[in-house]
């Protein structure tokens, strides 16, 4: 069997039960080097073999699976936060589904999730935002028009921007004429729950500078919205006034 497993967004301790199970019997581990914390790979059995993918190209990674799994060898294929957000598993799966190889999803902590409790802070604040978009600036790799960040902003919802520190002064520049104004608090998280974590508050606005004044330069999360400001509205979930399937309201008012 091979198992795509969620690393978590970078504290080894964040990684699920599931696969932390799974790395201690791995015979054969693929890991993304360039982002996966490498302390993970210090449960793996010492006759474990294991590969950095990340200078490994697709057709590499399936030449090491195959072989591995028909072997009767258990392989994880071990991906950064959750491998369903920008995890590039569909095309593996795909290439396995046409080999007939039989695989399994484990799902991780993303980073955004993790940038959030870094934070202290709520994505989905009642009347500031109840949805989160998860997205990314066009640079090398496109993305559908439809997509483009001016047009999400205009939602003017909470915002996770993944893989964008280096285009900041564009980012800023799109959000703003998508409608968020220059005062919007926005934050950036740099590898959210890691030991050198840093984040840093500042404005859609200040964003690049931001970036620029504290060499920020990559792997880092953008985290755009009123959900970082101080003003919302209490949530009618317990709130004393308000029924619902498990309790009768009681306004004392009236």
């Amino acid at each position: 069997m091979i198992y795509f497993v969620g690393a978590g967004p970078g504290a080894v301790d964040l990684i699920t039960v599931r696969g932390r199970t799974l790395l201690e019997q791995a015979d054969v581990v693929i890991y993304a080097g360039s982002l996966v914390n490498p302390e993970h790979l210090s449960v793996t059995k010492k006759e474990c073999v294991i590969y950095d993918s990340a200078k490994m190209t697709l057709e590499d990674v399936i030449a090491v699976m195959v072989p591995a799994e028909r072997a009767g060898k258990k392989v994880v294929r071990l991906h950064t936060g959750d491998p369903s957000i920008y995890g590039a598993i569909r095309e593996q799966m795909d290439l396995l589904d046409e080999e007939k190889i039989p695989y399994e999803v484990v799902p991780g902590v993303s980073s955004f999730f993790g940038a959030a409790a870094s934070l202290k802070k709520e994505y989905t604040l009642p009347d500031i935002s109840q949805t989160v978009i998860i997205t990314r600036m066009e640079g090398r790799t496109p993305v559908p028009p439809k997509e483009d960040i001016a047009l999400l902003a205009s939602h003017q919802a909470t915002m996770a921007i993944f893989l964008s520190t280096g285009m900041l002064d564009n980012l800023s520049a799109k959000l703003i004429a998508g409608g968020y104004t220059a005062d919007t608090p926005t934050a950036i998280v740099y590898k959210a729950t890691w030991p050198d974590e840093k984040h840093f508050h500042c404005t859609v606005g200040t964003l690049a500078q931001t970036a620029r004044d504290n060499q920020i330069t990559k792997t880092a999360l953008i985290l755009v919205g009123w959900f970082l400001g101080d003003v919302y509205d209490r949530s009618k979930l317990y709130d004393p006034t308000f029924t619902h399937e498990f309790r009768e309201g009681n306004d004392s008012r009236s």
